[in-house]
C-alpha cells in the first residue's frame, strides 16, 4: 500500500480523498491508507500542504510555496508568494489549468532560464476560484467565454448553461468543470450585465468581479430602516456644544448627497482665526457589534465612477441623517478652535461633540465667484447668512498655502477628468477637471483637521489609524533619475533620498514647460502608496509627522473608526483601557481599510477608462493634437487635452524599426526622425475597446506627410 501511494503523489500531488478513491473504499483499507500517509509524512518521504500531499524534486520540503495567481496569458502565468513579497513566472507547460485568484503550491526551479528571475511549476491546485467576469464571443460558430483577467484565453460555454448570452455580451461566469489547461474549462454564465459596448454594463461587472454589491444585505437594511426620516431630537442634544446659533456652512461639488464637513470661521480680539471644521457624527449613529458596523467595516470605502456611487452605508444614513444637509438638525464631531495667529500658524486645538444646523449647501463654483467678486446678486442672496466669513477664509488660506509651500509639500496635479453623461448613461464629452480658489481652501482647512486629530492620538499614545506616507523606494527612485536626466533636468540631490522640498523645487521649474505633465505624472509614480497603518509614522508627501483621515466619516471607515476611538477617549476612559479595547480594531481596520481601498481605486480607473472609451467611439476617424505622455518600445501613449489616453504603436511610425532610449524617446536609425515625452503629434482615432477601456491611435495623415 505504502509503494503504491508513494508512486502515486510523485506522478501528481494528491488529497486524502482522491487516495482513499484509489487505494480504499471500505473502512479497513481506508485506515491503511491513512496510516502509509502518516508513515510517509513522518518520514519527510512525502510533504502536505492544506490537505494536498506531494513529493519535490529536489526533495526539499521548503522548495514548495504557498502563491496565488495573480496574471494569466497565453502561454504563462505569474505566481505571487504568501507574503506578497515576490512573483514567480510559470511557464504554459506547467500551470496545470490555474486561474488568476487560485491558491496554488508551487516548486521553484533551482535554474532559472533567465537570470536573476524566479521560475517555477504549480504542483497543485489548493483553493479554486471559479468565478470569473469576461465577455462572450461567438468563434467558429460557437459562445466561448473570453476572461477579463486573461483575454488571452478562451472556454468553451457548456451548451445548456448559456443562460441566454449572445456574441459580446458582458457576462459572469462560473466553472463547471476544469480540464488540465485552461482552455479546457467548461463555464455557466451565472449573470448577464449587457452589452460589453456600454460603459455602464462594464462597470457593473467590474463591481461584480470584486464583489462590490450596490445592494445591500437585508439585515442592514432592516438596521437601516430605523433611521429613514430620522431628525435630531433633544435628548440627542443632551451633554453637546449648542452652536445652532453659529452661520456654519458646507462647501462641496452642486451634485454631492453625502455630505461629511462644515466650516466656520471667526476672528480673535488679536486678529487670529479660530477655524471650526464641523464633521458628521457617523458614530453616533453607526454602533459596533451591529449590521451596519459590519457592513461598513467590510466595504470600508465608498466607491465613486462616473455618476455613480456605491456608498458605504444605506441612504437613510449616508443622505440622510448622518448628512449636514442645509436647515437641518445635525449631530457633529466638531475640532471647534483650530486657534492660529494672524500668520496661520496652529497655536491650539481641541475635540467636541456638538449640535449645529448648516445655513448654506455651498457650491464650489458659486463660493468662487464670491472669492473673485463676479458673483451676481442671486447668489450674494443665497450666501447673505455666511458671506461675511469668506474673506477672513480668503485670508486663512493664503497663510496656510504659505506655511504648506514652506515646508516643502508638493502640488502635484492629479490629472483628474470629469465624464459628461446623456440621459441614457453614456459619455458624450470628457473635461479636465479643474480646481478654484475655494476647492483648495476646503482641500487646506480639512489637512489642518486630520493633522490636530493624529497629533490628539500620538500625545495621548492610544491605539489608532493613521494615514501613512513613507518615502519613495530605491527602485522607483532610479526611475525618477532616469526620466529627469533624460529630460535634461539636474537630477542631484542633497541625500540619497530626495526631500519633499527638493522634488517640489523641481515641479516649480518645469511648469508651463512641454515637459510639466510628464514630470507631475513620473513623480506620482515614484512615490510610495500612501496607506493605513496603526502606528505613526508621517506623511512623506504633506511632509507632516501627524496626519490622519477624520473628515470623511460617511465615506471612508478609517474616518469613521478614530471617531469611534476619539470619542471614547474624550468621554474620559483611561489609557490602559483604550489599548485593551482598540488595540486589535486599529490593526483591522487599517488592513481592511487600505485593501478595500486600492480595490476601489481599481474599479474607479477601469471604469473611467472604459468610459472614455465609450466616448472614442463616437469619435473615429477624427483628428486631435495630443501629448505624447509615455514611450515604450512598442509605441507612444498620447494624452489629448481633455484627458484622454491612446496608444500609437511603433510599426505604424517608421517601417524601418525604433530604437529606445531611456523610456523618454523613440528614434528611427534610419532617417533620424525622434518622438520625445512632451513632443506635440497630430493624431486620429482609429480603435475603441469599451470592454477593454483602450484606445488606439494612428499618425494623422496629414502628420505623416
Amino acid at each position: 500500500m505504502r509503494d503504491k501511494i508513494e508512486h502515486a503523489i510523485q506522478n501528481q500531488p494528491c488529497t486524502v480523498k482522491e487516495l482513499k478513491q484509489k487505494f480504499g473504499g471500505e473502512r479497513g483499507a481506508d485506515r491503511k491508507v491513512m496510516e502509509a500517509l502518516d508513515e510517509l509524512v513522518r518520514e519527510a518521504v512525502v510533504c502536505q500542504r492544506q490537505g494536498v500531499f506531494f513529493t519535490v524534486r529536489s526533495g526539499r520540503a521548503d522548495k514548495a510555496l504557498l502563491c496565488k495567481v495573480v496574471k494569466l496569458g497565453k502561454n504563462f502565468a505569474f505566481v505571487m508568494l504568501e507574503d506578497g513579497t515576490s512573483d514567480i513566472f510559470i511557464p504554459g507547460r506547467f500551470t496545470k489549468g490555474a486561474m488568476p485568484g487560485d491558491d496554488v503550491l508551487v516548486e521553484k526551479f533551482e535554474h532559472p532560464r533567465v537570470e536573476g528571475s524566479d521560475e517555477g511549476a504549480i504542483l497543485a491546485i489548493l483553493t479554486e476560484k471559479n468565478d470569473l467576469v469576461g465577455t462572450v464571443r461567438r468563434v467558429e460558430g460557437r459562445l466561448r467565454f473570453v476572461p477579463d483577467d486573461c483575454p488571452a484565453i478562451t472556454m468553451p460555454l457548456a451548451r445548456d448553461c448559456e443562460g441566454g448570452a449572445k456574441d459580446g455580451d458582458k457576462v459572469a461566469v462560473e466553472i463547471l468543470n476544469r480540464g488540465n489547461r485552461q482552455e479546457d474549462h467548461r463555464v455557466g454564465v451565472a449573470m448577464r450585465f449587457g452589452s460589453s459596448d456600454e460603459a455602464k454594463r462594464c462597470a457593473k461587472a467590474l463591481l461584480y468581479a470584486k464583489d462590490i454589491r450596490t445592494r445591500f444585505p437585508d439585515k442592514v437594511r432592516d438596521e437601516a430602516k430605523k433611521f429613514e426620516g430620522a431628525e435630531v431630537s433633544e435628548k440627542d442634544c443632551e451633554g453637546r456644544m449648542d452652536l445652532r446659533a453659529l452661520p456654519i456652512f458646507t462647501i462641496d461639488s452642486a451634485e454631492t448627497k453625502d455630505i461629511d464637513d462644515a466650516i466656520s470661521l471667526t476672528r480673535t480680539s488679536d486678529g487670529g482665526f479660530e477655524l471650526g471644521v464641523h464633521i458628521a457624527d457617523v458614530s453616533n449613529y453607526v454602533k459596533p457589534g451591529t449590521e451596519l458596523d459590519n457592513e461598513a467595516f467590510s466595504r470600508a470605502t465608498s466607491v465613486y465612477y462616473a455618476d455613480q456611487v456605491v456608498p458605504m452605508l444605506p441612504k437613510a444614513l449616508s443622505n440622510g441623517i448622518c448628512s449636514l444637509n442645509e436647515n437641518e438638525l445635525r449631530l457633529a464631531f466638531l475640532l471647534p478652535d483650530a486657534s492660529g495667529t494672524r500668520r496661520g500658524n496652529l497655536t491650539d486645538y481641541r475635540f467636541v461633540k456638538s449640535i449645529s444646523r448648516s445655513r448654506v449647501k455651498g457650491v464650489y463654483s458659486e463660493i468662487n465667484a464670491l472669492l473673485a467678486g463676479t458673483a451676481d446678486a442671486e447668489i450674494k442672496a443665497k450666501y447673505a447668512d455666511v458671506i461675511d466669513q469668506l474673506p477672513a477664509m480668503k485670508e486663512l488660506y493664503g497663510h496656510r498655502a504659505r506655511l504648506r509651500k514652506e515646508r516643502g509639500c508638493m502640488d502635484i496635479e492629479s490629472g483628474e477628468v470629469k465624464l459628461i453623461l446623456d440621459e441614457n448613461g453614456r459619455c458624450i464629452d470628457v473635461k479636465k477637471r479643474t480646481s478654484g480658489e475655494s476647492e483648495s481652501m476646503i482641500e487646506e482647512f480639512m489637512l489642518l483637521a486630520n493633522q490636530c486629530a493624529a497629533h490628539f492620538a500620538r500625545v495621548k499614545q492610544i491605539p489608532f489609524v493613521y494615514r501613512v506616507h513613507e518615502e519613495p523606494n530605491a527602485e522607483k527612485l532610479e526611475r525618477l533619475h532616469a526620466l529627469l536626466q533624460a529630460c535634461g533636468i539636474n537630477d542631484h540631490f542633497a541625500k540619497d533620498v530626495p526631500t519633499p522640498k527638493e522634488l517640489s523645487a523641481i515641479l516649480e521649474g518645469v511648469r508651463g514647460t512641454p515637459y510639466e505633465q510628464i514630470i507631475n505624472t513620473g513623480m506620482l509614480r515614484c512615490m510610495s502608496k500612501a496607506l493605513y497603518e496603526e502606528k505613526p509614522k508621517g506623511h512623506y508627501g504633506l511632509v507632516l509627522k501627524d496626519y490622519a483621515h477624520f473628515t470623511s466619516p460617511i465615506r471612508r471607515y478609517p474616518d469613521l473608526a478614530i471617531h469611534r476611538i476619539m470619542t471614547d477617549m474624550l468621554k474620559g476612559t483611561e489609557k490602559e483601557t483604550m489599548i485593551l479595547r482598540y488595540t486589535d480594531f486599529a490593526e483591522r481596520a487599517s488592513k481592511q481599510s487600505s485593501e478595500r481601498e486600492v480595490i476601489a481605486m481599481q474599479i474607479e480607473r477601469k471604469a473611467e477608462d472604459c468610459y472614455k472609451a465609450e466616448y472614442a467611439r463616437r469619435h473615429l476617424g477624427e483628428c486631435y493634437e495630443g501629448t505624447i505622455s509615455g514611450v515604450t518600445q512598442r509605441g507612444l501613449f498620447i494624452e489629448l487635452d481633455n484627458g484622454v489616453e491612446g496608444f500609437v504603436p511603433a510599426s505604424s511610425l517608421t517601417p524601418s524599426g525604433t530604437s529606445l532610449t531611456e523610456g523618454v524617446r523613440l528614434t528611427d536609425p534610419a532617417s533620424g526622425k525622434t518622438w520625445s515625452l512632451g513632443d506635440k503629434m497630430m493624431i486620429t482615432i482609429v480603435r475603441a475597446d469599451v470592454n477593454l477601456g483602450k484606445i488606439d491611435f494612428e499618425v494623422a495623415p496629414a502628420a505623416k506627410a
